[in-house]
């Protein structure tokens, strides 16, 4: 691992782990250093307090709060921090996800949460690492590769597409 400065992933619930993973698999592949905790904004809100008002003095540079339903985890963090903050809402009730959706993007002037599509947890660690390679050399490489290897794949795929058109 490098210098790199920890990301912090937050869960208001276990449940919400499946979604998670691919913050969690991402980070692994970029060789982030990372947390995955469980906490509640509801029912333990004053470790989550705690957590995020210590969270930069512990070596993190962002956090990544997943929630569901109400969804007021990534505010309660933000609340507390002046490191980044990034929400993911979780789809978990009936409406789809909408709920945690406008719970986690309707924040208070002076509160920011960048938010992430429903269940955007990838775009979560990709954005997460986006801030730390503002200071860190090696993950902006690290990066720009993952967006070059992108293109190469779309590049592949057309190419696929023209050949079986082609051949009609």
């Amino acid at each position: 691992m490098s210098d790199t400065k920890k990301v912090a992933i937050i869960m208001g619930s276990d449940s919400d782990f499946p979604v998670v993973s691919a913050a969690v698999k991402r980070l692994k592949a970029l060789e982030i250093p990372f947390e995955v905790r469980v906490m509640s904004a509801h029912r333990t809100p004053e470790a989550a307090a705690a957590f995020s008002a210590n969270a930069k003095e512990n070596g993190f540079g962002v956090i990544i709060a997943a929630a569901g339903k109400a969804a007021h985890l990534a505010g309660v963090l933000a609340a507390h921090t002046t490191i980044p903050v990034i929400g993911i809402p979780i789809k978990s009730s009936t409406l789809d996800g909408l709920d945690a959706l406008l719970a986690t993007v309707q924040m208070p002037s002076g509160i920011p949460v960048a938010t992430v599509a429903i269940d955007g947890a990838d775009n979560a660690a990709i954005l997460a690492a986006q801030m730390l390679a503002l200071s860190d050399d090696k993950l902006a490489q690290k990066l720009q590769q993952m967006k070059a290897d992108m293109e190469a794949g779309v590049q592949k795929k057309d190419k696929a597409i023209q050949d079986a058109v082609a051949a009609l």
